[in-house]
Formats: structure tokens, sequence, C-alpha cells
């Protein structure tokens, strides 16, 4: 029987590292996802497809001809060559997780598979090798995880990139770090990144809410228990302080603890130990610690409310986040970010916002920040069916808000006279809102409901 002849390979994908590879071949290599190369037993490049390509920023005519692991530069190049390994027992590797550098320097995820090419003899000739971008796999992963990378993190406002440039510093040191910004600034999103860049990333992230608890019992979530040290503590448990042993612990709302608790805090930050309730002798634990606030705690020194030691031992580096409404030229990059990750987790294909709604976010004060943009974003994949996010799928406050401020809609004599005494006791109490709801005899959320009813800053 003639042997079977195959069609030359495309010009536009010159795929052939023999003469056995069809253009068919070719084709169905240009169109599937995963990048694909061939190699010859040099680790010189003989094709090079469309996915290849977008992974790495390499042209076809750049990479071919060139050492793969000149355009590839994985991590496992110099170690953990797939083709020596192929080659030494003749089995393909599948699924081999590494990384990628791209053109632009940028590290991309992938999982690599490798198979040896041969000649009519059975002898090894070079090697297919075969890898998929994770990238999207693994930002999913991440939001689902609240692993954060610094990548996680939008802005391009100065003030946002000055910090972008410092924190690769702050994180390598070891120093106690104080994050400052309104509620829903990302705080935690930063505490979590100085991890990841620290150290000690490979040790644990420990996050506690310290305004979310009462002293007795926040002092048994950091401190931890014995058995029956009350009733109730029938077996051992350890505290925060020990969990975040060799890594990191996040104390959101520090502002919110009393001083007799933060007395007990600054003892464990300066001893490096602590003593678990009911128990006698002290345990040791080694944890870098990152504190949040949402107030100036520096006038809270001032006025008694926080420990001025306690407040000099944290405050070693301080990061001061700006309000959305401070970083508008952010939204519409926070904007796509939230659609991006909402398309990710819930399987949609949304493009973007409309202009009548980009309009609306560029002049919405939005009080709740970062995190109140994200919910809006969030609630309109809700009701939006289409590919692009219309002013009707806002939430209904945002709506009414842009619907008052648009027609100058006037506010009655009773709402004006209400809107001037808060404005003018919020300007008394520097902003303080819980300070102000107290003299209004009216809680924080009610007040700051009439806050952003009355557009007051």
């Amino acid at each position: 029987m003639a042997k079977k002849s195959f069609p030359p390979p495309s010009k536009d994908f010159p795929c052939r590292l023999t003469q056995d590879i069809s253009s068919f071949t070719c084709t169905v290599l240009e169109s599937i996802n995963e990048g694909v190369i061939t190699i010859d037993l040099d680790k010189k490049i003989n094709s090079f497809n469309r996915a290849a390509e977008a992974a790495t920023g390499f042209r076809r005519q750049e990479a071919i001809g060139q050492f793969c692991f000149d355009v590839l530069r994985t991590n496992i190049c110099a170690g953990k060559c797939l083709m020596e390994q192929c080659l030494a027992d003749g089995a393909a590797r599948h699924d081999v997780p590494a990384f990628i550098i791209n053109k632009a320097g940028d590290q991309i995820p992938v999982s690599m598979n490798a198979v040896l090419l041969k000649d009519e003899k059975g002898r090894p000739e070079g090697a297919i090798e075969v890898f998929r971008d994770l990238t999207e796999i693994d930002k999913l992963r991440r939001q689902l995880s609240r692993s954060f990378m610094p990548e996680d993190i939008v802005g391009k406002h100065p003030r946002m990139q000055e910090i972008f440039a410092f924190l690769p510093d702050i994180a390598e040191s070891e120093s106690a770090v104080l994050i400052q910004g309104p509620t829903g600034s990302g705080k935690e999103l930063f505490a979590r990144a100085i991890h990841h860049l620290s150290p000690r990333r490979e040790g644990p992230f420990i996050a506690m809410n310290c305004g979310a608890l009462p002293d007795t019992l926040l002092e048994s979530e950091l401190f931890g228990y014995v058995k029956g040290a009350f009733t109730g503590a029938g077996k051992n448990k350890p505290g925060r302080f020990l969990l975040a042993d060799k890594g990191t612990l996040f104390l959101d709302e520090i502002s919110s603890t009393s001083t007799a608790f933060q007395a007990d805090l600054l003892r464990v930050l300066e001893q490096g130990e602590f003593v678990p309730l009911g128990d006698t002798k002290p345990t040791r634990t080694d944890f870098r610690v990152v504190a949040a606030t949402n107030r100036d705690l520096k006038a809270m020194m001032e006025e008694g409310s926080f420990r001025e030691d306690l407040y000099y031992r944290l405050n070693v580096v301080k990061i001061s986040l700006p309000s959305l409404q401070e970083r508008k030229e952010d939204i519409p990059l926070l904007a796509n970010h939230f659609i991006h990750k909402y398309n990710l987790l819930k399987g949609r294909d949304i493009q973007g916002i409309a202009p009548e709604v980009l309009s609306c976010f560029m002049k919405y004060p939005f009080p709740g920040n970062i995190r109140e943009l994200e919910n809006v974003i969030e609630y309109a994949f809700i009701l939006c069916k289409a590919k692009q996010i219309e002013f009707e799928h806002l939430p209904g406050e945002v709506k009414e808000w842009s619907k008052l401020r648009d027609h100058h809609v006037p506010l009655d004599p009773m709402s004006r006279e209400e809107a001037e005494k808060i404005r003018q006791l919020l300007e008394r109490n520097h902003g303080r809102r819980l300070q102000t709801a107290r003299e209004l005899g009216i809680s924080r959320s009610t007040l700051w409901r009439k806050i952003k009813k009355y557009r007051l800053s």
C-alpha cells in the first residue's frame, strides 16, 4: 500500500517538526485555547500557536527559532525541564503547575503537559508542550478563598500609586502596620496583600473584627482558654494570638476596643507571650500585627479613649487610604473589576456599564466607598439579563438619589432643618458619626441613611 501523504502545513502556522503533521492538525491547534509549542532536541521552538502568542505576548515570528526557556521563561525551566524528564523515562508529563513570565514581565499561572515527538523509527526528535493559562481560574480561587494578592487591588489615583510603590517595602519589614481609612475603603484587602508579599506568606493570616464583640468575648477569642476556665468551656480552645503564630494577625476596628483591653493587647505585643483564660503559664507566640481603623486614633488618644503607648506601638508604618469620593477616576476601573469578578463567580458575560450608569457613578457620593460600589454591581447582576448594566438595573436608593440630584428637588422645610442640624453636629464633632448619632439620639445606621438622604459629606 502506498504511504499516505499529508498536505503541507499552513503558512500561517509553520507547525511542522516532521513531515507528518497535516494542515488540518495545524488548523485545530490554531482554534484551541491552550498554548501549543513544538521544540527540537536542542530546545529550539519550531511551532507556536495563537494561544501561545496570547499567553506569552511574543509573536510567532519572534518565538520560532528561539530557545523555549528564553520565550516561556517558566519557573521549572532550570531544574525540571519537561522535555528532559520525558527523555529520561519516556513518559509524558501532565498537569504540571508552573508560572511563565510573559513579554511584559508579568507572572502567568499555567498548567503544562509535555509528550515526546518521535520519528518513524521511534527515536525522539523533540517534544510538544501544551500549557493552559490559569489566570482566570486563579482569580476565582482567590475570590472564593479571600486570599488576595497585590494585583487584586485596583487604582490609578496618585495616592493609590504611592501606596502600591511602598507596599513591597512595608511587607518585607517586620514592623507593625496601621491602616487608616473610611469604612469600605479596602483595609483588609491591603492587609492581606501585605501578608502575601511578606516573609510570613507561608504562615496563616488571621483576621479579627474587634468591633464585633464585647471585651469579654474578644479576650476569649484572642487569648483562647483552657478547659474549665468558665462555665461551658468543655475543652481547650486556641485563641487568635496562637493561631497567628508565624503569620499575620489583622485587627480590624481597633478603635472600638476599651482602654483596659488595649493594655492587655499592648502587653502581648511587647512581650510576645500571653496567658490563655483559666491558665497559669504563659504561651509564646510570634506574629506580625496589622491593625485597621476608620477613626483618627491620634484624636482619640488626645481625648483619652485610646492608649498613647498602644498608638505608638501600632503606628510604626501608617497607610492612609482615601475614600472613593477622593479617587473618582478609579470608579470606571473598579466597576469593570467587579463586573469581571461576578462574571467569574456567576458564570455570566456582562460586558460593561452604560454611559448613563457611569455618569451616575461619577456623581454619586458612595458613602459606603468601594464596598458600596461592589454591592451596587452585585445587585445589578441580579436584574441585568443583557450584556450591559443599564440605569434601570441599579438599586432604588441610587436611582432615587440620581433623580433628586438631576431634577434639583428641594427639601421640605422640616427636612432642611434636620439636614442643617446634622451638618452642624458633624462639623462640631469633626465628622465622628458615632458621637453625632448619640447626640441626636439615633443609631449610627440611621444617621448614615440621613447623611446619604441629605447628601451631606
